[in-house]
């Protein structure tokens, strides 16, 4: 009960509590359906029970928020609808119809409890959802984008986007690697979550890795394993549709399901069930390659083969000819050659008797002249002999004269001698020794 304190009426918090509580059950005494975005499940696997985060967004902007109560047992109803029409699980990031009843509780506040949810409710806002993100795609004019790009003749790099632990990338690499044939590709994987309210962010994130080193690639590969319809929502988000359309080399995906095509796999350039038959698609494009190139070969090898064969008996027969013609040919140059040296023989002989003679001739002129010119030149020498002599000072001396020395040097004149100097004179019968007294030159010098 209130009370009065310094003249004001107060009353306890919980009458205030209970006073709502009564005024919410008066106001909303029957369940109702409500729309909202279930932000979180908040699934507590100990008591089975759940506290769904509820909240509504304008323009990507939370204008209202509720906790919610769903307990264990309408849970497993619910998800057991779920499953049957979506094949999906309830799960976090998704749209609902649910019917709920406002509970208050003075301790805990006010909240909503879940009774039920309309599964063919999500489904529809997945496909509202869709149909917006394909005209948004055709308004911008780049739907086909993707599609219309050229993949290479033979696309052996790829990045492929995937969880790491995916049954669907490890069927995918299985299939890539291991293939009858041997054709060798190169996968470098980008990890990256593929479903639930993270995985746009996180596919975005890795094509825009991969855009940057683009050169290093020829196709993106999305692969994942198989899920239902709700599990598949990120596939129909407009920034990672737009992201495949606008992406500059071919994006290929095989995300596991064979009904209700995603935005994603309709703008991408090849959109293949499973991620078994995305690798079969890629080693096809190796087949339809290589295949007529073994045509090629075969038909090469047998028209080459062919005209081998055809060169080959040419040229035997061209060589038979060439034999016979060069056999031919040397009997009747081996013929003319034993004539020719006949004939160069009797020539040679003829030649060599002539020049022998003219050697002869040459020979005896040349002793003749040669013992002529001896002969003169021994008479020269002769009279030389004899010139030099009579130039001989003994026979000068013998003729009457003498030779006068001093120091053992001739005098030839009387600047070589002065009075006081010894002389020495040569006569034909001894030596003269004397002292110069005096000189006198002749009158006519």
């Amino acid at each position: 009960m209130s009370e009065a304190i310094n003249d004001k009426k107060v009353f306890s918090l919980l009458e205030v509590t209970l006073s709502i509580k009564k005024t919410i059950l008066e106001r909303y005494q029957r369940s109702f359906w409500v729309k909202a975005e279930m932000n979180k499940l908040n699934h507590y696997s100990y008591s089975g029970h759940c506290y769904p985060e509820l909240v509504e967004k304008v323009d990507g902007k939370v204008v209202a928020q509720m906790k919610t109560n769903l307990w264990k047992d309408d849970y497993m109803r619910i998800n057991a609808n779920f499953l049957n029409t979506l094949r999906e699980p309830l799960k976090d990031g998704i749209n609902i119809l649910f019917n709920a009843t406002v509970n208050f509780d003075p301790v805990h506040g006010l909240s909503l409890r879940i009774v039920d949810i309309d599964p063919v409710f999500s489904l529809g806002e997945l496909e509202r959802e869709k149909i917006e993100t394909i005209e948004k795609l055709k308004k911008d004019g780049v739907f086909h984008s993707n599609k219309v790009l050229s993949m290479p003749l033979l696309p052996q790099r790829i990045a492929v986007i995937s969880v790491e632990t995916s049954k669907g990338y490890a069927d995918f690499l299985k299939i890539i690697s291991n293939n009858s044939w041997g054709y060798k590709f190169f996968c470098f994987l980008f990890p990256a979550l593929l479903q639930g309210d993270r995985s746009v962010d996180s596919i975005l994130y890795q094509l825009r890795r991969i855009r940057r080193i683009k050169h290093h690639f020829d196709i993106v590969a999305i692969v994942r394993g198989g899920g239902g319809d709700v599990g598949l929502s990120s596939y129909n988000h407009y920034s990672l549709a737009k992201e495949i359309c606008q992406f500059p080399i071919p994006v290929l995906t095989g995300i596991g399901h064979s009904t209700n095509e995603t935005v994603a796999e309709m703008v991408a350039f090849k959109n293949a069930i499973t991620p078994t038959e995305l690798a079969d698609f890629l080693i096809q494009s190796f087949h339809n390659f290589s295949v007529p190139i073994q045509q090629l070969e075969e038909t090469l090898i047998s028209a080459t083969s062919g005209i081998v064969a055809d060169e080959r008996a040419k040229l035997l027969a061209s060589a038979r000819y060439f034999k016979s013609v060069t056999n031919q040919l040397l009997i009747h140059n081996r013929h003319e050659l034993k004539s020719y040296s006949r004939s160069a023989g009797h020539h040679l002989a003829y030649f060599f008797h002539q020049k022998r003679m003219l050697i002869v001739d040459c020979l005896n002129r040349f002793t003749r002249g040669s013992n002529s010119l001896q002969k003169s030149r021994l008479l020269d020498l002769s009279n030389i002999e004899k010139s030099i002599n009579l130039m001989d000072p003994i026979n000068v001396i013998k003729r009457g004269y003498t030779i006068t020395l001093k120091d053992g040097k001739a005098i030839s004149s009387l600047a070589d001698i002065k009075p006081g100097d010894q002389t020495t004179t040569i006569t034909v019968d001894g030596i003269i020794v004397s002292e110069v007294v005096n000189t006198k030159r002749n009158e006519t010098t």
